[in-house]
């Protein structure tokens, strides 16, 4: 049996041999079309449950009210959070989304750019994958922007395009945590990083650095563990372990914290009594293990908040003057198991 076809508002018209404009004035019941025509359009298009083509009528208006996201990797909690409140924002304010995962890929983040274009949508929010970091190859963004189409930046973000950006304070986190360290007694800080060409985990390092120089505690390249292959992650601390006395780890995404935990507890190590571990962030895993896992949150969900409402603000207000804002996330400590107390 054929797949019955929607009816159109071209359709009803024909029905009825009136035109399209007609039918659209009678389905909004407008006060130009006569009662007995009008009773005759709605009940026919209810009887063949007509429903309006939302982006078609917007584009009436030259606006689709569709925003274009796109996520790096859709298995990071962190992630995740953001896309919740992109949502409920979106939601909120009567727009659809279409969503993309880059999947770390620079192709797949231009060909999915290309794909959301071809939609009509009104604009982007997005995540820079990790490969488009390493290439440096961003014409994809300034095209788009050239294009009139505007783009809002969340968490991996450039300096080399300009447009409105939501970033996370990631150097205060890893300071505020390595401080955190210092200050229960720990001194010989290990950092994990799996992100180490993201700008993210740059800006990580230069907080964790900051706070050892300004402890006077040396900076020991050796202590810094930056890991390719995620499935190198185990064997790269156990040469770390078994070359240099550690007493705390600052991993740098979630997978990396629970990895080391689950590894350190392997090894015989108790946390946080012989090693100390924080991780960034704050997902699910880390408080449903043993020890469950002190970790910086980065507020994922009024993130996504903030990133909705300055693009939405944005498209509704298109003769402001054309300014860039960039909103900076502030972080906090959330206290487990797997630190010491504060002496004090």
């Amino acid at each position: 049996m054929p797949r019955k076809k929607r009816i159109t508002l071209k359709d009803i018209a024909t029905e009825f041999n009136v035109s399209i404009a007609t039918v659209s004035k009678a389905l909004n019941d407008s006060h130009e079309i006569s009662t007995k025509t009008k009773s005759k359009i709605q009940q026919y298009a209810e009887e063949h449950h007509y429903k309006p083509n939302s982006i078609a009528l917007n584009l009436q208006n030259k606006k689709t009210k569709t925003i274009g996201v796109i996520i790096p990797n859709i298995l990071n909690h962190f992630f995740t959070k953001v896309f919740v409140g992109i949502e409920k924002i979106a939601t909120e304010k009567g727009y659809n989304l279409i969503t993309c995962i880059s999947n770390e890929s620079h192709e797949k983040e231009v060909s999915a750019m290309e794909l959301l274009k071809n939609s009509a949508l009104d604009g982007f929010i997005l995540s820079i994958a990790e490969e488009t970091q390493i290439k440096q190859e961003f014409s994809h963004f300034q095209n788009t922007i050239n294009q009139g189409i505007p783009i809002v930046m969340f968490d991996r973000v450039t300096e080399e395009i300009e447009c409105d950006k939501v970033i996370v304070n990631d150097k205060e986190g890893a300071y505020n945590a390595t401080n955190h360290f210092i200050e229960t007694g720990c001194k010989q800080i290990a950092i994990v990083s799996t992100i180490h060409n993201l700008s993210v985990g740059k800006l990580r390092l230069e907080g964790y650095k900051k706070a050892l120089q300004e402890a006077n505690i040396p900076i020991d390249e050796a202590l810094i563990l930056k890991v390719d292959e995620f499935n190198d992650i185990d064997t790269s601390l156990k040469i770390l372990l078994g070359s240099k006395k550690v007493d705390a780890m600052l991993c740098l995404e979630e997978d990396s914290a629970v990895n080391t935990l689950r590894l350190l507890s392997s090894k015989g190590y108790k946390v946080p009594e012989d090693i100390s571990i924080i991780g960034f962030t704050n997902g699910v895993l880390p408080r449903h293990v043993t020890p469950a896992i002190t970790t910086i949150s980065q507020h994922g969900i009024y993130l996504g908040e903030t990133a909705t409402k300055m693009l939405i603000d944005k498209l509704e207000n298109e003769e402001s003057e054309t300014s860039y804002t960039t909103k900076v996330i502030k972080t906090n400590l959330i206290e487990r198991e797997t630190t010491k107390p504060l002496p004090y």
